[in-house]
């Protein structure tokens, strides 16, 4: 029988709390998640945030780019009403934040949501936290900020997230996304969980000593197919429920 991924929190315990903020980070360790995944954006006075649109009206009382802001001005918002009363007052969190929350032994999936101006301050609050590269991994859908990823940040693993419905219409076959990671030195792929993703393309990805990490997963069936082809990770928006699900799935076959 094939041994269960990582199950990774896709912005925390995200179904039950609010997306990219700490409280949502701590609810998916509580439910026993072994990472999180979470977006990171770049402000206007160079400090890195944890959201994922480029604007803070979906998720926050206030309307502000993120490119355009300070970190102060961002951090005065609550971004956690939206999801509920007892969430209230929760603010944007940065990734020196993040970092410092990590436990021990988890792991932190960065999805870089600005250009290769965040590469400079990532570098350094990566470095300010101490936190072992083994237990970080970049995730980006610009395949050149993944090149230059490896190249600032060599002992980092990157991986490059593929929807296979690419800016300007282009489909990629499994023969182009494998040739993609070559040309930008990625060490994995991070798909989204499509029909492509199938025994030959993780044979072909394994062979070729890459990674392949699959988001965003919500069914024990969609998780149970996952692990029958060995991926290496499973994001999901409700890690507790889905680890309990893969676990019943074991024992009654």
């Amino acid at each position: 029988m094939p041994s269960t991924p990582l199950i990774i929190g896709h912005r925390g315990a995200s179904r039950d709390a609010p997306e990219n903020t700490l409280a949502s980070f701590r609810l998916a360790f509580a439910q026993g998640a072994d990472g999180i995944e979470a977006d990171f954006r770049l402000t206007r006075d160079g400090s890195i945030v944890c959201l994922h649109d480029s604007g803070t009206s979906r998720t926050a009382d206030g309307e502000f780019q993120v490119a355009d802001s300070t970190l102060a001005e961002l951090q005065r918002l609550d971004a956690g009403s939206w999801k509920g009363a007892p969430w209230r007052g929760e603010p944007i969190p940065t990734l020196a934040q993040v970092l410092e929350m990590l436990p021990a032994g988890k792991r932190l999936f960065i999805e870089l949501k600005s250009g290769a101006e965040i590469i400079e301050p990532l570098a350094a609050d990566l470095s300010r936290s101490g936190v072992a590269a083994d237990r970080i991994r970049f995730l980006a859908f610009d395949h050149l900020l993944v090149t230059a990823l490896k190249e600032r940040l060599p002992d980092y693993r990157a991986c490059w997230l593929c929807d296979y419905r690419w800016r300007g219409g282009w489909h990629p076959s499994p023969a182009q996304v494998l040739s993609r990671l070559v040309e930008i030195g990625a060490d994995g792929l991070a798909s989204r969980d499509r029909a492509i993703l199938d025994a030959a393309l993780v044979g072909e990805l394994r062979a070729r000593g890459l990674e392949i990490h699959v988001w965003t997963v919500d069914s024990a069936a969609g998780a149970g197919r996952l692990c029958d082809l060995g991926v290496d990770s499973i994001m999901t928006n409700r890690p507790g429920w889905l680890r309990r699900a893969l676990e019943l799935s074991r024992e009654n076959p």
